[in-house]
């Protein structure tokens, strides 16, 4: 009974998060009394979740996403401030370093590559294309000599 009227378990050590207030627990995360501020550390294992969401869409506007670069920038620099976090959001948005594709994502690696060298053609042309790669006996890379199956 006492959580549904508080909110707060017996042990006073939690309370219930409100879209209001950005908590993290014990050392490394607020408590609801705790807010996010500029000031605040990411901690260690930093979690994307809706209360970080919306303080960066508070602090950086609704264009704000949690892209790969900046979910590895964040999970790696845990000493950092959110301050911190936000002028490197800024720095990752306008390099135009492209982010690495990992293995397992083989059809968005083809799909890149492809475009990067054919940007005259459309990604249907694109697919058909990656169809066919994969039902040959090799590799999955995008090369010129897939574009023959357009013909």
């Amino acid at each position: 009974m006492y959580y549904l009227d508080t909110g707060k378990s017996l042990d006073n050590s939690r309370s219930i998060k409100n879209k209001n207030n950005y908590s993290k627990s014990n050392s490394n995360k607020a408590t609801t009394s705790e807010e996010i501020t500029l000031d605040s550390i990411l901690g260690e294992n930093f979690k994307c979740s809706e209360d970080k969401r919306e303080f960066f869409e508070k602090e950086i506007g609704e264009r704000f996403k949690f892209k790969v670069k900046f979910q590895k920038w964040l999970k790696t620099n845990p000493d950092n401030t959110y301050q911190d976090a936000i002028n490197a959001y800024h720095e990752l948005q306008n390099s135009n370093e492209k982010t690495k594709i990992d293995k397992q994502f083989q059809y968005n690696q083809y799909i890149r590559d492809f475009f990067d060298d054919n940007d005259d053609k459309t990604l249907n042309n694109a697919i058909k294309c990656w169809k066919y790669k994969k039902s040959i006996k090799g590799h999955n890379r995008y090369e010129k000599s897939d574009l023959d199956i357009l013909n």
